[in-house]
């Protein structure tokens, strides 16, 4: 477990180079995906690291969801998650998904706001 803030920042530039890799990928594959951002509390790491792919409509999301795209995002996080060296025993509880649509519609578009709501919220469906 990385202890100091140095570990933590080494751990942060491989992570977002995978998830830039991951990010490319799911464009080129995933219709409506758009972006991804990431989150991690360091003081409950690696548990609390959080992946969030965004849509550009709540349409486009459904519709990856139930054609299984999500697994393809799981295993897309999974491989960002080894090549930086990050241990998770279960990927998916770090996969969430959004969608642009959503937070204009519950957040105003305040992506800040929507992401802190996710610490209160459980599972990996925003609503």
């Amino acid at each position: 477990m990385p202890s100091s803030k140095r570990d933590h920042a080494r751990i942060e530039r491989r992570l977002i180079a995978s998830l830039i890799d991951a990010c490319e990928a799911a464009k080129a594959e995933i219709v409506g995906f758009d972006w991804l951002t990431h989150e991690a509390d360091y003081q409950a790491f690696p548990q609390s690291r959080r992946v969030i792919w965004v849509f550009d409509t709540m349409p486009n999301k459904d519709r990856a969801l139930e054609a299984g795209q999500d697994k393809r995002m799981v295993e897309l996080t999974s491989t960002a998650f080894e090549k930086a060296g990050v241990t998770a025993l279960n990927v998916k509880r770090h996969v969430y998904f959004d969608s642009e649509e959503e937070c204009a519609a519950s957040q105003v578009g305040d992506w800040v706001t929507r992401l802190a709501k996710m610490h209160r919220v459980r599972g990996n469906y925003l609503g």
